[in-house]
């Protein structure tokens, strides 16, 4: 029996697996808000404590660079070790792994099910093609896969922290703005839960766009004013015009960061996106403009066209981390 999870800054998704039914067939899940527990030991213990299910073997998906079984979470003040997880969940020390929580999302992507990504663009893939993978989430992760004899291998990233590069006069004036608030200004400062924010004071306070009172109030009062401001954009039917205007940028963004992806591994075999951000989004990233802006790298814009985009709908995460522990009872390389 496998303990799996994905811990992120916003939410952390536990669950029970088995090997005999694989990733995809949880036998016990819960979720919960994840700055409301200490620590991570605190939200396993008491999830086994209520399951009673004895495990043997545990994997979790962190957001943040694991080095040496050792992870300081970016958007929790945590600081996770496999030695003393084990400990504590009383589990043999080798049977407990750690994982970057994008190269998760990268192991779910060769057993996801048609029911799991909605397909943006179906391009031409290429056969064992490498796959790159972009999740706005809270933050922004990227990871990618290639192909090795005959399997795809995942790998992790901090991509999502790489310097933000403005494609038109619109987003030249956000990092100006962006960098009197910051020393260094990522993708993920303005393409992520913790990004769109930013975006959306941008263009209220620099460019003057006009908000209802009663939709910033709102905002101003959210423990995360991005779940209002994607509402009011998309799902409200009265839209707010700021916050349409706040998901289009943000939109554009992604698009830009997911062709860089693209064309810096030579993603043949399609950019998977992923996250919550993206699910909630997805009505706008349906639209033209996304693949137009994707597209734009000037004489590779008709290799661009040939490369499928899907966004993944489901809990990725969860099962790219139930997929790598469970591939340690049969023994399967690539565990870190």
């Amino acid at each position: 029996m496998l303990v799996a999870g994905d811990i992120g800054g916003t939410k952390t998704d536990l669950a029970i697996f088995s090997s005999e039914d694989g990733p995809h067939a949880p036998l016990l899940q819960a979720r919960v808000h994840s700055a409301d527990y200490p620590s991570l030991q605190a939200i396993v213990k008491e999830f086994l404590a209520k399951t009673k299910k004895p495990v043997d073997r545990a994997c979790f998906a962190v957001a943040g660079p694991v080095m040496d079984g050792k992870v300081k979470t970016t958007n929790l003040p945590w600081v996770i070790e496999e030695t003393s997880l084990a400990k504590e969940l009383n589990i043999n020390a080798e049977s407990v792994h750690l994982i970057n929580d994008l190269e998760a999302i990268a192991r779910a992507i060769p057993i996801l099910r048609p029911s799991d990504v909605h397909t943006i663009n179906a391009g031409e893939p290429a056969r064992n093609g490498t796959i790159a993978v972009i999740a706005p989430g809270t933050g922004l992760g990227e990871s990618f896969l290639t192909w090795e004899k005959s399997r795809y291998v995942a790998h992790s990233s901090e991509g999502g922290h790489s310097d933000f590069a403005p494609t038109d006069g619109r987003q030249i004036r956000l990092l100006e703005y962006m960098l009197k608030l910051f020393d260094h200004v990522s993708f993920e400062h303005v393409c992520s839960g913790i990004g769109i924010p930013h975006i959306y004071r941008y263009l209220r306070d620099v460019e003057n766009l006009a908000e209802q009172s009663d939709i910033a109030r709102q905002i101003d009062a959210a423990a995360d004013p991005s779940v209002v401001i994607i509402k009011e954009a998309i799902n409200s039917p009265n839209p707010s015009k700021l916050c349409a205007a706040t998901i289009d940028l943000f939109a554009l963004i992604l698009a830009s960061e997911a062709g860089n992806l693209a064309v810096k591994f030579l993603a043949t075999g399609g950019v998977y996106l992923a996250g919550g951000v993206a699910v909630h989004t997805l009505r706008v990233i349906e639209e033209p403009a996304f693949m137009q802006r994707f597209k734009r790298k000037g004489r590779f814009a008709e290799f661009m066209g040939r490369i499928p985009i899907h966004v993944v709908v489901t809990p990725a995460g969860l099962a790219g981390a139930a997929a790598c522990g469970l591939s340690s009872f049969r023994g399967e390389a690539g565990l870190n």
